[in-house]
């Protein structure tokens, strides 16, 4: 499952896969847990923002901020993985298929997610983040397919370099339409009978993000030179980069708070990085997909054992995303028991760092660390074990859902 940068990705029992793609989701997916644990185990989430500058430090700011590559790059992912699926199936077959995950990927952010997030069975608390995200551009891309190319590409760029030209635009209260603007553009809480829905990932440039990694795809179609799809994703990537360092600079357009000089130069630059995730901004995009290209780029040759092992989480993401949620607050609530406080503690109605009886539990940095490495191995058994069932029941049609 390797792509060099002379030759076409390896087979794998018969059927091509893009080791380059694997190894940066499985990075993703590591870093990712990161930042779950750090809600759940880390003493001072539940005591201030890691990005509030007026209290955070650069190394508890560092550990939130290298997890926004997560998102992005895992739904941009998710557009050239489709392609790539595309690839084997009539259109048709495609649409119903995007169509159909993406349906189940809502359901399973409202019912299975939320659960494992609170362990409250009466669903008082539902936030819909980047699998409800991921499921509704699936559903948008299903029709989507149909468009030229070209077309594809140009509405992905234009929703993600315009939507911020949307955010002075605001409709508070409660109703349907203020719902409705916030599942569109803007974050919101709202208070429906018993259950509290928070809106975390609005989804106009998700949309495009997924259109942008869709066609991306097609550079990774039988075919393509991979000297040449190397070249492109290099300067794709260094120009997103630059986009972003030059439009930050000047503290214009692509993102809703600016940049400004702090109380020392470290604080300053924490500043320039500190971008709006929700919904993420232009320059949020540009700081996350430009480095995530350069990374495929580079990473077309011969995996090492290490390398190899970090793959196998990014072949099996749903699976991994799950388990990972229930047997971290499993853990928290374990080591929440071990410290003194009571185990329904961890029964939530609300954010976990919002709980005022969790006030004062967790752990400092250094065993944030320690527990987010052994917990990441300790889920690759098991990672193993479904990537190895996943290969060797292909015409299992469910297991395409996971």
């Amino acid at each position: 499952m390797t792509t060099s940068v002379i030759a076409p990705p390896l087979t794998v029992n018969n059927r091509q896969r893009i080791e380059s793609i694997d190894l940066l989701r499985g990075m993703v997916m590591i870093i990712m847990a990161l930042d779950h644990l750090r809600d759940y185990f880390h003493a001072s989430s539940y005591l201030f923002g890691p990005l509030d500058l007026t209290r955070t430090s650069p190394y508890i700011f560092f550990t939130r901020w290298i997890t926004h590559f997560c998102a992005p790059i895992f739904v941009l992912l998710a557009g050239t993985s489709a392609r790539l699926n595309g690839s084997k199936k009539t259109r048709k077959e495609l649409s119903f298929f995007l169509l159909t995950r993406g349906i189940w990927l809502i359901f399973v952010e409202i019912f299975i997610i939320s659960f494992g997030l609170t362990f409250n069975p009466s669903y008082s608390f539902i936030l819909l983040q980047v699998i409800w995200a991921l499921g509704l551009c699936m559903i948008v891309l299903s029709f989507l397919i149909y468009l030229p190319a070209p077309l594809i590409l140009l509405i992905g760029i234009l929703l993600v370099g315009a939507h911020n030209t949307l955010d002075g635009i605001q409709i508070p209260g409660q109703g349907w339409t203020s719902i409705l603007w916030s599942l569109l553009h803007t974050q919101g809480i709202f208070q429906m009978d018993h259950t509290k829905l928070v809106v975390g990932y609005p989804i106009i440039p998700w949309i495009g993000v997924i259109a942008i990694g869709y066609a991306m795809g097609n550079l990774y179609l039988p075919g393509y030179d991979p000297g040449k799809r190397k070249k492109l994703l290099a300067r794709l990537g260094w120009g997103a980069v630059l986009l972003f360092i030059v439009l930050r600079w000047i503290n214009g357009y692509g993102d809703p708070s600016p940049w400004s000089h702090q109380k020392n130069a470290v604080f300053t630059f924490l500043s320039f990085l500190n971008i709006t995730k929700y919904p993420p901004s232009l320059l949020y995009l540009l700081m996350t997909l430009g480095p995530g290209l350069l990374f495929l780029s580079l990473a077309e040759k011969p995996l090492g054992s290490f390398t190899q092992k970090i793959t196998v989480y990014g072949r099996v993401p749903m699976f991994y995303y799950l388990i990972h949620l229930y047997l971290l607050h499993l853990l928290a609530m374990l080591a929440a028991v071990l410290t003194g406080y009571k185990w329904s503690d961890m029964i939530l109605s609300n954010f976990i760092t919002f709980t005022p009886q969790l006030r004062g539990f967790g752990f400092n940095l250094p065993v944030l660390y320690l527990i987010w490495i052994a917990f990441v191995i300790s889920l690759y058994p098991a990672c193993k074990w479904f990537d190895k069932y996943k290969r060797s029941h292909r015409s299992t049609w469910w297991l395409s859902y996971l």
